[in-house]
């Protein structure tokens, strides 16, 4: 069996003026969903994935509830934003914890996450990150192209490479935790874990701190550290744990495998050929595949990437090279429902000359980063924290 306590606060920070964050805790699942998007689209999505995640767990309370519960909610923010023009561009991260329950009956706790939210484990006053970041900077880090140093103020450290309401497919890490009795778990939006170090962090999440106690000075510190995002922090104790029959650790993605038999090759079939006439027939195959395969290798590679752009004054997303390549031309994806005329100046300046990124979602994101930066400004706050709240609540 097993049971934990919990507390939890959440606040609008210094700078933004709303809370996109949402959060929901009981006593078997606990979510953290840091929404993003334009005005409240990002509170929108937030708070649908934290609906639609606790509906399917209560219904399904095994691992496969908890993922199905998350892809279920990926969907229905994607249909959302596309039925909903204010709504364009919106999406969310998640991090959810619950007591799963497997085929021996076993309820364990198990963790599952999308995006730069956070999930930390505390003993002894020890701090273990249990996640990894989904977001551009973090990636590199992992590749060695930058340092974890560099990548806390890099330009794309909030570019997420995975959220809910991206893309169609989407990939879940999920994970067993393994605790001990006495062991505090904690789950927080960017707004806290960019804020704080892992020190602090630490120090204020740790006994002799009550949970009601840690949450709330979490907060109060992160906001006193520059307060420039939403701040949420959920503080879960275990009473008692017990472990996965079988422990899960790995990513389950929603795209569907391909048909094996798609991919058996065939045997081709043996052709005769005339003696006196092959020649010519095989040299003009050969000159034709290798201008067709030239073709297609350019075509690739002019469209192999996106852009962000100035069309008419509106921020606009391309496909292709800005220049060319040969005649393929660059083609408009389509307008986004942000002004040239909002953004910052160096922002205006680095966007009429363009701004490349790998993927469509990838524009996409970075285009509403742009119009977030753009669009802070001062705003009062609001902090609120409960112990044993089991209904839903606004982020």
């Amino acid at each position: 069996m097993t049971h934990w306590r919990h507390a939890e606060a959440t606040d609008t920070g210094l700078v933004r003026q709303s809370n996109q964050d949402a959060v929901y805790v009981d006593d078997s699942l606990a979510i953290v969903a840091d929404g993003m998007g334009g005005h409240a689209a990002g509170e929108v999505a937030s708070e649908m994935t934290i609906e639609m995640l606790h509906a399917g767990f209560v219904e399904n309370r095994t691992v496969e509830g908890l993922y199905n519960a998350i892809n279920a909610a990926n969907i229905t923010v994607l249909n959302d934003a596309r039925d909903n023009p204010n709504h364009f561009g919106m999406g969310t991260t998640v991090i959810a914890l619950g007591l799963t329950v497997d085929d021996e009956g076993v309820t364990s706790p198990t963790l599952c996450h999308v995006g730069d939210s956070r999930a930390y484990q505390l003993r002894d006053g020890a701090l273990r990150q249990l996640t990894d970041d989904h977001s551009v900077a973090e990636e590199w880090v992992r590749m060695g192209r930058l340092t974890p140093e560099e990548a806390a103020v890099h330009p794309r450290r909030h570019q997420l490479t995975r959220g809910v309401g991206v893309e169609e497919a989407i990939a879940v890490d999920v994970m067993s935790v393994h605790a001990l009795a006495g062991d505090r778990l904690l789950l927080c939006s960017d707004g806290l874990s960019n804020e704080l170090d892992s020190d602090t962090l630490a120090r204020l999440s740790s006994a002799p701190f009550t949970l009601e106690e840690a949450v709330l000075q979490l907060v109060e510190a992160a906001k006193e550290a520059g307060g420039r995002d939403n701040i949420t922090a959920v503080l879960l104790e275990f009473d008692e744990v017990s472990e996965a029959s079988t422990p899960i650790k790995r990513t389950i993605s929603s795209i569907t495998p391909p048909d094996a038999r798609a991919t058996t090759p065939t045997t081709p079939k043996r052709r005769k050929r005339h003696r006196l006439t092959w020649r010519t027939p095989a040299a003009l195959l050969l000159f034709a595949g290798v201008f067709v395969g030239a073709y297609f290798v350019v075509h690739w590679y002019a469209y192999s990437t996106y852009y962000l752009g100035n069309d008419a004054g509106t921020v606009a997303v391309f496909q292709g090279q800005p220049s060319g390549i040969l005649w393929f031309k660059p083609i408009k994806v389509f307008d986004t429902n942000y002004h040239v005329s909002d953004l910052r100046s160096t922002d205006r300046i680095q966007l009429n000359q363009t701004i490349a990124e790998p993927t469509e979602a990838a524009a996409l994101n970075y285009a509403t980063y742009l119009c977030t930066q753009a669009t802070s400004c001062g705003a009062s706050t609001t902090t609120t924290t409960s112990t044993t709240t089991t209904t839903l609540k606004k982020g």
